[in-house]
């Protein structure tokens, strides 16, 4: 305060206090304008969802419908298939539910046509990730600044894997939403803790920073719920955040132990319900998958799959730019995340592109980090009707001395 007080002495008068800073030098955003921001982008992505949700009509994987639609059909109308994974307690009822719940109003309403009840469940699902491209452009902006953020958003709307997989009512679609959803709160407490203010604020700052955490934590124990594996990504998170933490023992025995301990309760309860007996779906999951390799039935891979193809195809043309991004952005958090959930999926032996979703969305923000790069590139792929055939339109835009520009249209059809 005093060195204020002397260099406003020195300088200006005490009237002329200079252009007050905008909102983007003084690191301040008014409330209203990041409300409108995030309604523009929410009002953005839930109208490229619906129309992805609606053009995507190809098969990809079974268990979007064995493991959700015909578990939720069976549970609303009383009459469905449900495959040995489900006998065996291997999966949870809490993502089935969801879309048992919206068959169940469909059908109040009159409203359970053939085409409604395949195209509803489509049609939430895009909510879900819509939430998510909102939440990864928040995230993104708090990491590193807006303009990052925007690019972020449209490198994940662009991508051709998201477009054709984020819709599907597959549990690592809605894995990979909350996912992204607590990553925003988990790094808003953080920076909350990290945030310098007087001492009249203090106590509010860490109330922000506590609440933050505390949604993070049960953001991450519902994806856990719907997939246990999604404990690989908090895993890292909580460790490399609780090493620095001064009040340890406060956090894992007022936070960690009672958020994960009450929707263990209720989710396991709500197992029992279903299944008539008494059965722990985590356990079961991780007996099943971890220990005995029973993923392997379905094919292996080699070790290094996921680093020199299964990651990269779904990066596809972003490739070099996402490598770029993660050397200029500095940010060996996120980059540090990538790498542990690639090295630890890797060392099972069954490996799905699908299974790195939710890695996958925080790369968008690492690769926009080539904004200022003297050229860009845009990504489209449409996903046909039938043989999950596409056309690839790759658009460059590289500008050139003075105003004039070069565009680079590639069309490429593959099987």
């Amino acid at each position: 305060m005093s060195h204020r007080r002397r260099s406003r002495a020195a300088g200006s008068p005490p009237g002329d206090a200079g252009p007050a800073p905008t909102p983007e030098k003084s690191g301040r955003i008014q409330p209203r304008a990041v409300l409108g921001s995030d309604r523009r982008v929410l009002a953005l992505a839930l109208a490229f969802r619906a129309a992805n949700a609606l053009l995507v009509r190809t098969y990809f994987n079974p268990d979007e419908h064995w493991q959700c639609l015909e578990v939720a059909h069976r549970v609303a109308f009383g009459y469905g298939h449900l495959t040995w994974e489900w006998k065996r307690g291997l999966r949870s009822y809490l993502h089935p539910l969801i879309f048992a719940a919206l068959y169940k109003i469909l059908a109040l309403l009159h409203l359970d046509t053939p085409w409604v009840m395949v195209m509803a469940p489509r049609l939430l699902q895009s909510v879900f990730a819509a939430f998510g491209d909102l939440y990864l452009y928040k995230f993104s902006k708090l990491i590193f600044n807006g303009q990052v953020a925007q690019w972020a958003l449209f490198s994940q709307l662009v991508n051709w894997f998201m477009f054709f997989c984020i819709t599907r009512t597959l549990s690592n679609s809605l894995e990979t939403v909350l996912t992204v959803a607590g990553l925003y709160y988990w790094f808003t407490a953080i920076e909350s803790s990290k945030a310098t203010s007087i001492v009249s604020k203090q106590h509010a700052v860490c109330e922000q920073s506590a609440s933050s955490r505390k949604v993070a934590l049960l953001i991450a124990a519902l994806s856990c719920a719907i997939r246990p594996t999604s404990a690989v990504t908090w895993l890292y998170v909580g460790l490399l955040d609780f090493i620095q933490m001064k009040s340890k023992c406060r956090f894992v025995l007022l936070d960690v132990i009672p958020i994960g301990a009450i929707v263990l309760a209720v989710t396991t309860l709500l197992d029992w319900w279903m299944f008539g007996s008494r059965v722990i779906v985590p356990l079961n999951f991780l007996k099943f998958n971890l220990f005995s390799s029973g993923g392997d039935y379905y094919g292996t891979h080699v070790f290094h799959w996921y680093f020199t193809q299964g990651f990269p195809s779904m990066i596809w043309t972003f490739l070099p730019f996402a490598m770029y991004g993660i050397v200029k952005s500095r940010e060996w958090r996120l980059s540090g995340l990538i790498a542990w959930v690639l090295g630890v999926y890797s060392i099972l032996g069954h490996k799905e592109f699908r299974l790195l979703l939710s890695c996958h969305v925080t790369t968008q923000g690492q690769k926009s980090a080539w904004e200022k790069k003297p050229f860009k590139v845009a990504t489209f792929c449409y996903s046909s009707c039938h043989n999950q055939c596409s056309h690839v339109l790759i658009y460059v835009l590289i500008p050139s001395k003075g105003n004039r520009r070069c565009y680079v249209l590639f069309v490429k059809r593959s099987p």
